[in-house]
């Protein structure tokens, strides 16, 4: 007779959020799932996420921790990307390894890399102008690329990764970094980047699933979050090789919607 594993449990940080909501709602049916928010609010607990006492005991207990405590504003100026989101990121990855949390998946996202989007082919392709290109040739961007931040929100998240990858080598928790995309309120673009960057629900709980249940060696990794867009510019190969993601959703199908 094969014995049931009990329920993963999952701590959401930033629950309230789009983000939080989607994988909130799409995960609780495989893991034992609890929302973290610093707002009073909803269900959740309300924890102050630059608070390491705090946050150590939220996080005991928990076997994952999906960290979306941030302000999500790609224009974020400085001091606030320093006092709210560079500080909670900090003290998440210290609570974590303090509280015995064996992963963190890190909500990163792709304005880490967003200054290629100034470069050809990349500019193009956003802008919607694709004449003469082909999306199968497109050099799409890997996890290798050097960091190139386009703001002070994308250098607090370059700054989570690298503090992903110390919290990996001195105190032997996995964390993944997810680059994310564009993750939409309607769940489809509104613009033509979009139609390269998007990032549905589905796809989003699916790539947070694989996370969350990949093998125990694997330590540390980065992997960009969009779904299987035919004109994507970034690439999903590693994800789909170490985790086994694999997005079923194509902004395509919105092309008409988006340039009407």
């Amino acid at each position: 007779m094969t014995r049931e594993l009990p329920p993963t449990r999952v701590a959401i940080t930033g629950a309230r959020g789009l983000v939080g909501t989607v994988l909130l709602n799409g995960l609780q049916a495989r893991h034992a799932v609890t929302g973290i928010d610093r707002r009073r609010g909803g269900t959740g607990r309300r924890v102050e996420m630059t608070s390491a006492r705090a946050v150590e005991r939220a996080f005991r207990g928990t076997d994952v921790v999906v960290d979306l405590a941030a302000e999500p504003n790609p224009d974020l100026d400085w001091r606030t990307a320093y006092r709210n989101n560079i500080r909670a990121t900090w003290t998440v990855l210290e609570g974590a390894a303090a509280a015995g949390v064996s992963r963190v998946i890190f909500a990163s996202s792709n304005h880490v890399t967003g200054g290629y989007e100034e470069d050809e082919p990349y500019a193009s392709v956003l802008a919607g102008s694709r004449e003469g290109l082909d999306p199968t040739l497109l050099p799409r961007l890997t996890s290798v690329h050097e960091a190139r931040p386009d703001g002070a929100y994308a250098v607090g998240k370059a700054f989570g990764e690298a503090a992903g990858r110390y919290f990996s080598d001195a105190h032997g928790i996995s964390v993944i970094c997810l680059r994310i995309g564009s993750v939409t309120r309607e769940d489809r673009p509104r613009d033509r980047r979009d139609l390269s960057t998007l990032l549905t629900h589905r796809d989003l709980v699916q790539l947070v699933d694989r996370c969350i249940t990949a093998p125990d060696d694997l330590r540390f990794a980065i992997f960009y979050g969009v779904s299987a867009n035919t004109w994507r510019i970034w690439d999903i190969g590693d994800a789909e090789r170490r985790i086994g993601y694999a997005p079923v959703d194509d902004a395509e199908q919105w092309r008409e919607l988006v340039e009407d």
